[in-house]
This record gives C-alpha cells, structure tokens and sequence, in this order.
C-alpha cells in the first residue's frame, strides 16, 4: 500500500508540474522532439511500458516526405551523463536492445512537407529494470553511428522522499534578485554508510546551464540529511518568461506583432522585447515549455504549420563581453549558433530567426559572458527578481560502496512561491 502511494504521488509530479527531460536533434532535418512524460517510476524491480501513465510517447518531424529507416538503443548512465554505467545492457534491460521506428505519418495540406515519427518506451520488447539515467539514442539506416536524436531521461525508485523550500532570504541579499533552495532528504529506506554516497542534482525549470549538484549535506541526522543554507543552492530567480502563440497562421497571437506568408512560408514577427527596467511584473508562464497547436485540425502533429518566426531585441550598442541567447525548450535549453543572436547595426538590435511548428511558446534572453563557459545569466536582459515563479528539480543519487551504477532513488519538483 505505501508503495503505490508512493508512485501515485511520483505521476501526480509528472502530470503537474515540468517535464524534466533533455532532448537533442543532431540534425536540421529533425525537428521538434518531444517526450511526452516527464520520467518513469520502478514498480516491482521493471518499468515494461504496459502502464500508459508510466511509459513515454517519443516523437518527432522528419523535414520530408521521404521515409526515413529510424531505430533506437538505449544505454544506461551515470549520475552526471559523463559515461556509461558499470553494468552491461542484459542487467539494466531485458528484450532486445535495439527497435526500429514503424510509426509515421505524413503530413496533410501544409506549406512545408514533414513527416511525424512516434514510439512508446519502454515496451514489451524493452523492459528496463535499474533505477538511474538513460540515454536513448536515435538513429538512421541501422547504423547507431548515425545519431539523428537522443532522450535523456530517467528511472526513479522511490525510496527518499524529498522535501524542498525555496526562500529569498538568502546568504547573497535578502529579498532581492536571488532564490535560496533548502532541502530535507530522508534516508531511512536505504543502507547508507557514508553520506557521500549520495549525490543531489537541483535544476531550475529544466536548465542545464545553471544546474547544481551538491555532494555534502549540511547536517547528517538520523535518517535524514539536510542541504541547508548551502551558497551552492542559491538560484538567479530570473524573471517570468516572454510567451507567443502562433495557433494560427491567418491572424497574429499573443506576443506577435503580425503574421505574413511569404517565398511559400508562414512568418511570425514578435514585438520587439525590451531590456527590462528592474521593475518584477507577475504574469503567469510555464516555465519554458511549448506546446503543438493549430486551430481548423484534428490532428496538430501532421496539420500543423512550420513557421518562420523573427526575434528582435533593439539595443542601442552591441555588448562586447559576451553573446545572447534564446533560452527555453523550444531550443532545447541549450546553447548553440541555432539560439544566438545576431547584433544588426543598421537597426541596432539584436535579431533571431527560427524555424519552429505551430503553437504555444515560452522563451527568455540568456546572456552568456565571456570566460564564463556554460552558464549564463538572465540579469543583462530580462533582470532577475526573487518574487520569480520558478520550477526545481531534485534528484537523489545513491551509490553504495562497490556499488557498479548510480540508482536515482528520489525525485521531487517544487514551485518557488508555493
């Protein structure tokens, strides 16, 4: 019985609150890959897919009419993705290891041809049975050499629970353009001997760039530690992030100045966004998620439009010790020359085009200094402001001594503000 509450209570996280799951197209031709659930929950030693509310629909437009030989593998990881786990596949996978892709769909009456690809996983071909991450690779011609797109999702095993609290008051300024992170972790369910063997991962509304692991807990009780007041869970709070919908391609949405078709193309001309003044102004937004939609279809995958949708950030000079960037899941929450802008100095803004199907969009401006490697900041265009609603991620690993691959034994996402 307390385990299927504990299950229950680990989907009713999937069903609410943010999809914590990265994604990645290797290539221009494969476009808007979305997972449509946020991870999968370990019940009796398997996850075998039979439970729709606990099993993913993986999905994904091929730019062509072409059919395409698509197939997937799936490699269990460590904690931090930076290698494979110690087992082999027949520990963490029973079935065959690799599938081919056989469900698509063309797509109907739309300016740009494309072609939907779908699966479910895991399924009763693959049966994962290991708590942790896993890679899943996707690929073309029977060839796992040419990757095309990968999920990096995960397994959890439900047996820390986690409480989480986001405050503004932190060690930085009390109140002002930071949130401080403070976490309850209980071990009672596992054998632990050292609290080293635990790991945490914090991520905010599914960042990577600023995500923090944190090896040491502040206090180790009985049966519990406690990550409190630590610097390295002190957060930008960012600010609330811009939105257009592009559900139509007749009449222009929210957030879009005018919609044209034009050379056989939809175009989407957003407002100019602003340099934000330091004044917070609530509005509601999901945190840098999208969604498909398209009004006059009955199905958005195949009926839906591509558009050609046009960023601009007018500045008076452009900024030398650093670039920007378009943040958010529409580019995968990475950095990359897809999601950089361009500085014009006829205009003297900052501009951005992207190909991107129709719907509902949340994105931000990352400024990504100089030396700074990955991280990047929100304070240069956006601000940044504690009273930010913000999604968090916890995740705890655990890796006993002699122990071959890291078991994800806790997962909880929290809403700063709630």
């Amino acid at each position: 019985m307390k385990k299927s509450i504990l299950i229950l209570f680990y989907l009713c996280i999937a069903a609410c609150l943010y999809a914590q799951v990265q994604v990645r197209a290797y290539t221009e031709q494969v476009r808007t890959l979305r997972v449509s659930n946020p991870f999968l929950v370990l019940q009796d030693g398997q996850v075998d897919g039979s439970d729709e509310d606990n099993s993913m629909e993986i999905s994904f437009d091929e730019m062509s009419h072409d059919v395409h030989q698509y197939s997937y593998t799936v490699h269990q990881m460590s904690a931090d993705w930076s290698q494979e786990s110690g087992l082999t596949s027949n520990e963490y996978l029973s079935g065959f290891t690799t599938q081919d892709i056989t469900d698509f769909e063309h797509s109907i009456n739309t300016s740009r041809e494309y072609t939907h690809y779908r699966f479910w996983f895991p399924n009763s071909d693959m049966i994962l049975t290991k708590s942790g991450n896993y890679l899943l690779t996707i690929y073309e011609d029977g060839n796992p050499d040419k990757r095309v797109a990968e999920v990096k999702l995960c397994v959890v095993e439900p047996l820390s629970v986690i409480q989480a609290q986001v405050r503004s008051n932190t060690e930085i300024e009390f109140n002002g353009r930071y949130q401080q992170v403070d976490l309850d972790v209980t071990t009672t369910a596992l054998n632990i001997n050292d609290p080293n063997e635990v790991k945490v991962l914090v991520r905010q509304n599914n960042r990577t760039d600023n995500q923090v692991w944190v090896n040491r807990p502040t206090y180790v009780e009985n049966g519990r530690l406690r990550y409190i007041n630590n610097r390295d869970l002190i957060f930008e709070g960012g600010n609330e992030y811009h939105h257009w919908d592009a559900f139509s391609v007749y009449y222009a949405g929210t957030g879009i100045d005018r919609m044209f078709y034009e050379a056989g193309d939809y175009h989407a001309l957003l407002f100019p966004n602003e340099v934000q003044t330091g004044t917070y102004i609530h509005q509601y937004d999901s945190d840098g998620r999208f969604v498909v939609n398209a009004e006059r279809t009955s199905d958005p995958d195949t009926e839906a439009e591509y558009v050609w949708v046009h960023f601009t950030l007018p500045v008076e000079r452009p900024w030398l010790d650093g670039a920007i960037y378009i943040g958010g899941e529409v580019f995968g929450n990475e950095k990359s020359l897809r999601n950089r802008m361009q500085y014009d100095n006829e205009t003297h803004c900052y501009w951005l085009t992207a190909l991107v199907k129709q719907g509902g969009y949340n994105y931000q401006f990352w400024f990504s200094g100089k030396g700074t490697q990955n991280k990047t900041t929100t304070q240069r265009v956006d601000g940044s402001f504690w009273q930010t609603e913000n999604e968090y991620a916890v995740y705890v690993y655990w890796r006993p001594f002699g122990a071959r691959y890291d078991r994800l034994v806790g997962l909880q996402v929290t809403k700063s503000g709630r």
